[in-house]
């Protein structure tokens, strides 16, 4: 960690404590910078009253930073190539040595913090900066390479040690050095492209391509930092592997990197403990957030567009006892415009929800745990019955994906946004169906419930385990129950079951005594053919490929207003919605088994709520 310093002492007064210059030569040189914009030191060098090896010395003493000696010091091989040639031409700098944790570095000019925070980030240690003349950068340069190395921008080859010394001295500013620590153990290995041999896992799911993956992005060469390639690659194979989240996790000694793949967390690589903090300055610079602030947790977006589709990337980053943990929600743009009915809905369900959703007026809500696919549900629907004769207007808290000829409002706490606030705007923008992100209190549900009873079709989602329980939910809210019974015309509830992979899936039996424990008996699985997942190069070795939608659709009916104003049980609710017709979520998720599209274990790991 760099010291603080002091006020910064003057050239001229640490010449002249030194003895180098007297109190006649120091005013005679200030009395002369009035009238150019030439630095003290250089003038007192033009003047004949000290040397540029004085003045040169004087910086460092200013700084308080060592000057650098070939004569006594070395540059360690090893870390030749620590720094990308790019930033070396870029800055005028070359790596000496590693101390510890930290890489001493040689540089024209320390003050310039740019540089030593994209130093910092490329390489993962924390800087130590010493002074050094352009030509003794150069020298090492050629010595490290065995040939001439490219001069810097706008010297010359054949430039003596005067003219370098002088530059250096006219690039010196004496600006505070950063004094922010890092925070993490760095390892001695120093070159990122190292990461690939800390990839633990490649037996895991899509271990074998993401070290492939990495190891031709880290290895060939380019202008990109290492840390910037191994960065791209994370988020490319993450979105090659059907991927919804990236999580970059630190422990004590490494860096765990895990997907979520088709709702379920899947171990890709671990990565050495130094790559942590080059890997979330990196994250954070993409994401637009403040790459100094560690201790409160911080939101971002990151935009990308990649095989010529677009993501837009939630990005939010927590600190942990061990540093920050970033996850990374990935957003297909294109993935909400593929239509209702390649969501999973039977065709008894497909005509239902389109009788329910070219309805003018009412409350459709999809409920259901987080990521079981309720926004993907609505922006479905909203595409289907977007036409040039609707206005549509939604408000969520953040919009995560763009529709074209939609009206989209994000909530902004801070401004005084708040769902609320934003309904009732809606209501004096003459809309025809209006979409609540998530009704999350009393006074937004009932503000949506009265749009609803006035001539708007309202969408929203709920958080509830299955469509009956949702009636009680508001009722719990305090809306008041004939309110509910008049407003909502339907209720989606949906979980998201993994799909098996065609063509490595396998006939399994399915022991008929657990189908007991659930209620489904010989009667109801006679003739069915049951399918195990094995795992293939098509599916990663998975044996799941994808999701599928597992619906139960709750239409009101007048027999469910009674029970709904009344406030029957919930069971009973849910016995007369059966009574009705409608398909439960269990039910639903097993007809899609005994169709080989899902197991039945994966149905009951998304259904069973007990």
């Amino acid at each position: 960690m760099a010291t603080a310093r002091g006020p910064k002492i003057p050239i001229g007064k640490i010449l002249l404590d030194q003895g180098k210059i007297s109190e006649d030569q120091l005013k005679q040189a200030l009395a002369m910078q009035k009238s150019t914009t030439e630095k003290l030191g250089r003038l007192l060098i033009d003047l004949g009253f000290v040397s540029e090896h004085d003045v040169l010395g004087a910086y460092a003493q200013q700084l308080n930073i060592p000057i650098f000696d070939p004569s006594r010091v070395s540059p360690d091989p090893g870390v030749a190539k620590v720094i990308p040639d790019h930033l070396v031409q870029r800055y005028n700098i070359v790596p000496l040595r590693r101390n510890g944790n930290k890489l001493v570095v040689a540089m024209q000019d320390p003050t310039n913090v740019f540089a030593l925070d994209d130093i910092r980030l490329v390489t993962g240690f924390d800087i130590e900066p010493v002074l050094a003349t352009l030509e003794d950068i150069n020298a090492i340069r050629r010595s490290g390479s065995g040939a001439d190395a490219a001069p810097a921008p706008g010297q010359k080859p054949s430039q003596t040690g005067g003219g370098s010394m002088t530059s250096a001295i006219a690039s010196a500013t004496g600006s505070d050095m950063p004094a922010e620590d890092q925070g993490d153990t760095k390892a001695p290995t120093t070159d990122i492209s190292n990461l690939v041999e800390a990839i633990k896992r490649p037996d895991s799911p899509g271990g074998a391509d993401a070290k492939a993956e990495v190891e031709d992005a880290l290895d060939g060469g380019g202008d990109e930092a290492p840390i910037i390639r191994m960065v791209n690659v994370l988020i490319q194979n993450a979105i090659k592997e059907g991927a919804s989240d990236i999580h970059v996790e630190p422990d004590r000694k490494q860096v765990r990197v895990r997907y979520r793949i088709d709702g379920v967390l899947y171990e890709m690589m671990t990565l050495p403990k130094f790559a942590h903090a080059p890997l979330l300055s990196r994250l954070k610079i993409m994401a637009e957030m403040n790459i100094a602030e560690r201790r409160i947790p911080q939101d971002g977006r990151i935009h990308l567009r990649h095989d010529k589709r677009d993501y837009d990337m939630r990005v939010n980053v927590l600190p942990t006892v061990f540093g920050e943990k970033c996850v990374m929600r990935i957003l297909d743009q294109s993935a909400v415009l593929i239509g209702l009915g390649r969501l999973g809905f039977t065709p008894e369900m497909m005509a239902d929800l389109e009788t329910l959703v070219t309805k003018p007026n009412g409350m459709v809500l999809a409920t259901g745990p987080t990521g079981s696919g309720k926004t993907t549900t609505l922006y479905s629907i909203l595409h289907k019955i977007n036409t040039v004769e609707k206005n549509i207007i939604t408000v969520e808290d953040p919009v995560e994906y763009q529709l074209p000829g939609v009206n989209q409002v994000s909530v902004n706490r801070k401004a005084g946004l708040t769902f609320p606030v934003a309904m009732r705007a809606f209501l004096r923008q003459d809309p025809d169906i209006i979409m609540v992100g998530e009704i999350r209190d009393l006074e937004t549900a009932e503000i949506a419930v009265q749009a609803s009873l006035t001539g708007h079709l309202v969408l929203s989602t709920l958080h509830t385990n299955d469509s009956p329980a949702t009636i009680v939910r508001l009722s719990d809210m305090g809306v008041e129950p004939f309110l509910i019974s008049a407003a909502i015309i339907g209720v989606i509830a949906q979980r998201l079951a993994r799909k098996l992979c065609d063509r490595c899936k396998e006939p399994a039996e399915v022991p008929l005594e657990a189908l007991g424990r659930i209620g489904y008996g010989p009667k109801d699985v006679e003739g069915a053919t049951f399918f195990k997942p094995v795992g293939c190069g098509e599916c990663s070795n998975r044996g799941f490929r994808g999701r599928i939608g597992v619906y139960e659709l709750l239409m009101l009916n007048e027999e469910l207003g009674e029970l709904i104003v009344r406030r029957a049980p919930l069971s009973e609710i849910t016995q007369a919605a059966i009574a009705a017709g409608m398909t439960t979520l269990l039910k639903d998720g097993l007809q899609k088994a005994k169709a080989g599209l899902t197991t039945v274990e994966d149905v009951l790991r998304v259904v069973t709520t007990h």
